[in-house]
């Protein structure tokens, strides 16, 4: 194909790792398989042939053939050129939301969903920066080390999956949010210099704005309640919650009103202990400054 006299190359399987469609997600399955049935259809009904099409939105025919047939997830481009292409008048294009969630493994798209609706978010981490608080360089590099090794594919799922749930903070009305680290946390060489650099970046972005509190727990503190494990509070609009911690009720998710008091006083002594937020801010500064 070419455009004004320059080629131009197709997309192809190995353009866009981690979008394969996990077996084991029936709800994942089902939501592809339909996306691909209607591109199909639509596509037939234009009188295009898979080549052709493939040509029009820039991907090769052997892609098209496989998200059409339910084993690729369709990138939001794709179907946005798809629905130009075949004229559906934004019916393709309004499958981006669905689609977006199969993109996630089913343990995070949970997560995400819980997040998105609550008001309130508190989280106590003690062996790396919170999932909330990464930098895609930043995920990627912590992921790369987990054993057993996940495929290439497996590994840009969970890092884009990671930083969907960032969208927590562009939400209207902002949720409360608050966050306290280990100072071993910062510390602790993670990727290179580079990627150290824009954590911290974004650390100082994040701890900046109005409805987030962030607070770092110093290495030289005396023993708190944390010790034994992150801690991870959420608060929703008709005032139910629920709670998770390392180190309390077999690690499983709490929701009645006497397990999770005893998260929040937990969870409150540890933000007692820890720095305040303008020294905590002041910390991560410095350690800016030394990378």
């Amino acid at each position: 194909m070419s455009v004004d006299g320059e080629a131009v190359r197709l997309r192809t399987e190995a353009d866009e790792p981690g979008w394969e469609v996990d077996p084991d997600d029936d709800w994942g399955v089902a939501v592809i398989a339909t996306v691909g049935r209607q591109l199909k259809l639509r596509r037939e009904a234009a009188g295009m042939r898979a080549g052709e099409f493939g040509k029009a939105v820039g991907y090769g025919e052997d892609l098209v053939y496989k998200i059409e047939g339910g084993k690729r997830i369709p990138r939001p481009e794709y179907l946005d050129k798809a629905d130009k292409v075949l004229g559906a008048g934004g019916l393709l294009s309004a499958m981006k939301e669905d689609v977006e969630k199969v993109r996630y493994p089913k343990k995070v798209r949970a997560l995400a969903e819980l997040e998105a609706q609550a008001v309130e978010i508190g989280v106590y981490e003690t062996s790396n920066i919170h999932g909330l608080l990464q930098t895609p360089e930043y995920a990627r590099a912590l992921l790369e080390c987990w054993q057993p090794a996940y495929t290439p594919q497996d590994l840009e799922r969970r890092v884009a999956a990671r930083m969907s749930r960032r969208s927590v903070f562009e939400r209207s009305p902002a949720p409360a949010l608050s966050f306290v680290l280990e100072e071993a946390t910062l510390r602790r060489r993670v990727g290179g210099t580079m990627v150290q650099r824009q954590q911290f970046e974004r650390l100082l972005e994040v701890g900046r704005l109005s409805n987030v509190t962030l607070q770092v727990m110093p290495m030289d503190s005396g023993p708190h309640p944390g010790m034994s494990g992150r801690i991870e509070l959420l608060r929703f609009q008709d005032g139910t919650g629920v709670g998770r911690s390392d180190g309390a009720f077999n690690c499983r998710p709490v929701e009645n009103l006497r397990e999770l008091r005893i998260l929040e006083l937990r969870y409150g002594t540890i933000r007692a202990q820890a720095l305040p937020p303008a020294e905590s801010l002041a910390v991560i500064e410095q350690l800016l400054g030394e990378t």
